[in-house]
């Protein structure tokens, strides 16, 4: 099976090119071509302006017994997009554009005229000074005439503006320097405030950050103080009303201070376990006379005497409880238990 994208094609030992029949097609025959309008034109029959770059299908053929520098001219065939008729222009390779032949008029045409009349006079010019000095020497001196008349009209023409604008330029100068020297100082002050008032912000921040700290340690500080103060967590079962514990008694007498073995064992008097061993002296109507055994125990010493006396002073002494009722001491108690056991 023969390749299917084939450049090189076998050519046997025998083949003669001469005997292959040409093609005989006509010198006039035409190709469909796309191209593009290559210039304005506007279409003779209807007025339709048919711009630069638009697309045609257009016929091609090449012009008949007419070559510039053995270079062929070819004509184009287009049709107008308004009213279908035909318009052909040709290629110039002389002046390297295109011609129009038929059909419509270019626009912009005496632009182009006028370019090619500047060069067919420059042209002419140089031909004239090639072979004649005289010439080129009247040519150049009318050229500096020239050149001398325009620089004339030129500096009378900034005069003329002068006097009628009446501007002041190094006035004008002058201002705007000024006022490029007051917007300098306008800004430069503008940051300088600004900074100002960065500045006194971040004060009065530090300022009333310290004011909050030193009121919450205030607070904790008052906080702390209007706190009770509790040696034991067991105070608070045993603790007294603050009503019971101050002030006076029904008797007018000051109640004593509370000691903190008291706070959290509690008194001898008072309704608790402890208050049941307190045995009080109960008042007795008769003197009870004294037995011989007692009178036998008498002191018999001086120092016997003294102990006694103040055992007797200190049992006569009231104690104050907790809540308030005087009684006795428990040396106090035990003595009169003993002399009751005695009787």
């Amino acid at each position: 099976m023969s390749e299917r994208k084939v450049l090189n094609k076998y050519y046997p030992p025998d083949f003669d090119p001469s005997k292959i029949p040409k093609l005989k097609l006509p010198k006039d025959r035409q190709y469909v071509v796309r191209l593009m309008a290559p210039f304005n034109m506007r279409c003779k029959t209807c007025g339709e302006y048919i711009y630069k770059g638009k697309k045609f299908n257009a016929r091609k053929e090449t012009v008949q017994n007419e070559l510039y520098m053995g270079l062929p001219i070819f004509r184009f065939y287009i049709k107008c997009t308004r009213c279908l008729a035909e318009i052909t222009f040709k290629t110039d390779p002389e002046n390297t554009d295109y011609a129009m032949e038929h059909g419509a008029t270019r626009n912009f045409q005496a632009e182009k005229l006028i370019e090619e009349e500047e060069k067919r006079i420059q042209q002419e010019r140089e031909e004239e000074e090639l072979n004649n000095p005289m010439k080129v020497l009247e040519n150049r001196t009318k050229d500096s005439k020239m050149e001398m008349e325009v620089l004339e009209n030129l500096q009378e023409l900034k005069e003329l503006n002068q006097r009628q604008a009446q501007v002041d330029f190094e006035g004008m100068i002058d201002r705007y320097r000024e006022l490029e020297k007051r917007e300098r100082e306008r800004e430069r002050e503008e940051d300088e405030r600004e900074t100002k008032e960065m500045l006194d912000r971040a004060l009065v921040k530090r300022l009333r950050d310290s004011d909050s700290d030193s009121d919450k340690e205030e607070e904790s500080s008052s906080l702390q103080s209007k706190q009770p103060s509790t040696d034991k967590p067991t105070d608070i079962l045993t603790a007294v009303k603050p009503t019971d514990t101050q002030g006076t008694s029904a008797s007018g007498v000051k109640r004593a201070k509370v000691e903190s073995w008291e706070r959290s064992v509690g008194t001898l008097g008072g309704k608790t376990a402890l208050g049941s061993l307190v045995v009080r002296k109960k008042p007795t109507a008769a003197v009870n006379k004294p037995s011989p055994t007692a009178v036998a125990a008498a002191p018999t010493s001086q120092t016997d005497s003294k102990a006694s006396a103040a055992d007797s002073k200190n049992a006569s002494q009231p104690v104050t409880t907790q809540n308030g009722s005087s009684s006795l001491s428990l040396l106090g108690a035990y003595s009169d238990s003993d002399s009751n056991d005695s009787e």
